[in-house]
């Protein structure tokens, strides 16, 4: 398949740069992947569209305050953005204007008020413009999520504009992470869920919906566009997860009492699809680079809940899978027209 099937036209006023007022006051798009039927509603009646059994499995990360700010020794300012940490004080960072750095480079890493917090040196660099840096100062004993929440603002995707305000970042933080995030780890939201908040959650439970937890820390590589011609040959990033036997259990048993396994966002998707096998789950911590495309035949997941993706990104080829390329731009271009709010602080879309 052609990498351009997945482009399409988005007036750059519909990519939503705040958050609504209330999580679940968010537009809901309901699309019948069986008959092409579009609902307009709104999310806090997704229970509407749900049956008593279903199970909704939602992923617990807990996003990172990974973006940093810093300054060079020779005085040049320093941005960037926390991957992962690969020993206690080794980070591994994508960082601005990366080509300008080189190894033994020294950095003093700011806090929020910009005053110097800790300094880190860089170790060395790779051609895709990661870096692994080592925290100085006796910071180094911390761990990284610490000095991320001293130091660090919300990561943001790049088409959501913010510099380091303060009052803006309070905000950011509180709403670009879900209500029922636990697991720190990701360096990026896992969007669908933002619109849940814990009284619609009480109020689908107790109408009989069971709840599920997965955990996958989405990575960076998750807003990477396909660059490929075609989609086959797109190198998929890899992501952490973990289920555990509980979570398996109830998804199982949700399975085969007949009720429907509806997943929050591509996030819990991946995982469901990566660890079923003859539509049962296995507890099991990993990693995955399952690349869902169109064409791929889904093993558990019945329905989905998800938000509007970018044009060629990984993201949208895996809702195509699930609904049919053509049905999603259809929907798609019926949001546009109706003016609903795109991507990661935007509205909402649930394919049944």
């Amino acid at each position: 398949m052609k990498t351009d099937k997945l482009q399409y036209h988005l007036p750059p006023e519909l990519i939503a740069q705040q958050p609504g007022d209330i999580r679940s006051s968010s537009r809901l798009l309901v699309f019948n992947r069986k008959n092409g039927d579009i609902i307009d509603s709104q999310f806090d009646r997704i229970g509407d569209f749900f049956s008593p059994g279903d199970c909704l499995v939602l992923n617990d990360t807990k996003v990172l305050q990974a973006r940093f700010f810093g300054q060079r020794s020779t005085g040049g300012q320093l941005e960037g953005l926390f991957l992962a940490e690969t020993e206690t004080g080794t980070w591994q960072v994508l960082l601005k204007a990366a080509r300008k750095v080189k190894p033994g480079d020294m950095f003093h890493l700011k806090d929020k008020a910009k005053k110097d917090f800790c300094t880190a040196v860089v170790l060395d660099k790779t051609a895709d413009g990661t870096c692994r840096m080592k925290i100085e100062t006796d910071a180094r004993q911390w761990r990284a999520e610490t000095i991320l929440d001293n130091i660090g603002f919300p990561p943001l995707p790049p088409y959501i504009k913010r510099d380091d305000d303060l009052a803006a970042a309070e905000i950011d933080k509180r709403r670009y992470q879900t209500v029922y995030a636990k697991t720190p780890g990701a360096v990026a939201a896992p969007t669908a869920g933002l619109h849940f908040t814990k009284p619609l959650i009480e109020r689908l439970q107790q109408a009989g919906v069971r709840l599920a937890v997965v955990t996958l820390h989405v990575g960076a590589g998750t807003f990477k566009p396909i660059t490929a011609e075609n989609l086959e040959d797109h190198q998929m990033h890899q992501e952490r997860f973990s289920i555990d036997e509980e979570n398996a259990h109830i998804i199982n048993a949700a399975k085969e009492e007949g009720g429907r396994i509806i997943a929050i966002g591509t996030t819990s998707t991946r995982v469901l699809e990566t660890v079923a096998t003859n539509s049962l789950i296995e507890a099991i911590s990993s990693k995955t680079s399952l690349f869902i495309k169109p064409g791929y035949k889904f093993k558990i997941v019945d329905a989905m809940i998800t938000n509007f993706h970018l044009p060629t990104s990984s993201l949208l080829a895996l809702v195509a899978a699930f609904a049919g390329i053509d049905n999603i731009l259809a929907a798609y271009n019926h949001a546009i027209e109706k003016r609903y709010r795109f991507y990661s602080y935007g509205d909402a879309m649930l394919i049944i």
